[in-house]
């Protein structure tokens, strides 16, 4: 979504860097074009403003001594990274637990953000976190909510209370009265409360948002907003504050095409923290929001922190432990285990999302790159690798001709495909050998590979008919009868 920010941000510090020594005069025109970004990224009037005033000023501050240093673009990325932090919350904020379960979490916003989606989201994570989540369908206005959310529910394995059917049909205060005592014998710790929206912000809305948290008094009240709709989130966001009131946000659909910026300006606007992002119609695509991981997305840095916590959520511990035993051991690395990996990176999500996560993801090479990756090409690898036989599968070497054919029959692909999985496994596998043992790996400069370290962190020892080499003697007469003594 902020691809355009970034590619901005990038350009103006590009500027800056070719400056070679910098002035004053190349702080404000930085200024001027990071103003220009955040406003064409529809970030508000009032909050562009703020932050370049605030980065302006520190800037030349800090310009007497910068000059003295050898990296001033350098330093004044720095200030401006503070600063992007600071508009998107500062420090990330989580659920408050309630002393006395359940803690209840009311959802409010308007029809279309992704309320109920959300929900299902928000529950699959309390319940990867060991909670014991109940969703309350008190959305009883919109077609299908009731069903919808049930349906959702179903996927996160989650229970729901829905006593009402919907459509029109229904008091949405009682359901949500009747779903924390419910939740509160049924001994589950949260209580997700998705309600009715409209399509825009009315009288009916306010009425009926604070009707039900005044009913269960809920714990947190999550904004959720559209991402996509542009300065009417920062409108609809005070609206909600002055209605109803609100805790935190959660921004849905980040990973639209649009703008964005905008939702950018609500912890700012509002002085409340945006608390989640959710970035697909997937489960999985849900995370908590950290305003330091984000500004470090927008500004080309990537993130980091979140793709490595994604990868041991999806990388089973034993499995890792297992392979990396097998690695020490000196055992192959067979299609069994390729077969594992790929099924562990499917439940990351995207590979496109994931990757736009590395350092110059929005580059223009790599941007290209990520635009043509074939998500497809996981699941046709995979279907090759199920289709054959265990022992194939730890005898790469047994697949003649025959077996090629009745694989690449049994999952639905040319025997050339299979035939090139087989080759590309078989190189990263000698890849490996090498590296246990110390090798050179072809393509890396200098020999790099001979100094990988061996198993348990030995390096492999030099041969013993290698010849010594000869001892230089020192200069110093007084050091050379010590050292010869």
């Amino acid at each position: 979504m902020f691809d355009s920010l970034t590619g901005k941000f990038a350009n103006a510090f590009t500027a800056l860097r070719n400056r070679g020594r910098i002035g004053s005069g190349d702080i404000d025109e930085m200024c001027g074009e990071i103003r220009k970004a955040l406003l064409d990224a529809d970030v508000a009037l009032a909050v562009a403003e703020s932050f370049v005033a605030k980065v302006n000023e520190r800037a030349q501050a800090a310009l007497p001594d910068l000059r003295q240093s050898t990296n001033q673009s350098q330093a004044i990325f720095a200030i401006v990274n503070e600063e992007l932090i600071s508009i998107l919350g500062g420090a990330a904020r989580r659920i408050r637990l309630a002393k006395n379960p359940p803690t209840v979490i009311m959802l409010a916003g308007l029809q279309g953000s992704g309320k109920t989606t959300l929900a299902g989201k928000l529950a699959h994570y309390f319940k990867s976190q060991g909670d014991t989540p109940l969703l309350v369908a008190a959305d009883l206005q919109r077609p299908n909510a009731v069903n919808q959310l049930s349906v959702v529910a179903t996927n996160a394995k989650v229970p729901v209370f829905a006593p009402e059917v919907g459509n029109g049909v229904g008091d949405p205060i009682k359901v949500a009265r009747d779903g924390v005592a419910f939740a509160r014998e049924k001994f589950h710790n949260i209580v997700i409360v998705d309600t009715a929206g409209r399509l825009g912000v009315d009288i009916e809305l306010m009425n009926e948002a604070k009707a039900i948290r005044d009913a269960v008094n809920p714990d947190e009240i999550i904004f959720v907003v559209d991402s996509m709709i542009g300065q009417d989130a920062v409108r609809t966001a005070q609206a909600f504050l002055d209605g109803v009131g609100f805790d935190g946000v959660a921004l849905t659909k980040l990973d639209g095409d649009a703008k964005g910026g905008a939702s950018l300006s609500i912890a700012k606007i509002t002085a409340r923290p945006i608390m989640f992002v959710s970035t697909g119609e997937k489960l999985q695509d849900f995370d908590l929001f950290y305003p330091d991981r984000m500004a470090s997305r927008i500004l080309g840095m990537g993130d980091i922190q979140s793709l490595a916590e994604q990868a041991k959520r999806a990388f089973d511990g034993d499995t890792a432990a297992k392979l990396e035993a097998k690695f020490a051991e000196g055992d192959d690395f067979t299609l069994e285990d390729f077969l594992e990996q790929m099924q562990a990176m499917k439940k990351m999500g995207s590979m496109s999302k994931l990757l736009g996560m590395l350092p110059g993801a929005n580059s223009g090479a790599m941007k290209k790159q990520l635009e043509n990756f074939d998500e497809g090409e996981i699941v046709r690898t995979q279907a090759i690798v199920q289709s054959m036989t265990p022992s194939e599968r730890r005898e790469p070497k047994i697949l003649n001709g025959s077996r090629r054919l009745r694989i690449a029959n049994g999952s639905g692909r040319s025997v050339k495909e299979v035939n090139s999985l087989v080759d590309r496994f078989s190189a990263a596998q000698k890849m490996m050998k090498t590296m246990r043992n110390g090798g050179s790996i072809p393509g890396l400069p200098g020999g790099l590979g001979n100094s990988a370290p061996q198993a348990g962190g030995m390096r492999k020892p030099p041969p013993n008919n290698l010849p010594n080499k000869k001892k230089s003697r020192s200069g110093n007469p007084a050091k050379r009868a010590q050292g010869e003594g």
